[in-house]
């Protein structure tokens, strides 16, 4: 493989028809080494895909309120660790995601792949 691009078609072949099928993509995947890597092919996949994105950004705050100017907001939103989403991810309906932490155990655990069915705001 020359380019990421060229990866991506080779694994997912026609996504844009395909996305949606759980079966087809449960048979497909791309391991990374590192969090760049894998944010960047992330975002080439998600531009394929035509539906509207929708950002949601975390809400990273520290439990001492004294600790808040050692550990400011921007600050924990720019740490980038291994095994934990973005700061601010990028969905999209109809796209595959993974949990990452227990929700309830034992239906929604952890690599529990999971599908975005609809936009739901709240206010």
């Amino acid at each position: 493989m020359t380019s990421k691009n060229e990866l991506i078609e080779k694994v997912f072949p026609n996504i844009l028809n395909n996305y949606k099928n759980n079966k087809w993509l449960s048979e497909r995947a791309i391991l990374a080494p590192k969090n760049i890597d894998v944010h960047e092919i992330n975002n080439i996949v998600l531009t394929k895909i035509r539906d509207q994105a929708v950002l949601y950004k975390s809400v990273d705050t520290v439990l001492e309120p004294n600790e808040a100017v050692n550990y400011p907001s921007e600050f924990l939103n720019s740490v980038d660790l291994s095994g934990f989403p973005p700061c601010v991810p990028q969905l999209k309906i109809g796209v595959p995601i993974i949990l990452l932490h227990n929700i309830n155990p034992p239906k929604l655990c952890n690599d529990t792949r999971l599908a975005i069915r609809k936009k739901q705001w709240k206010t």
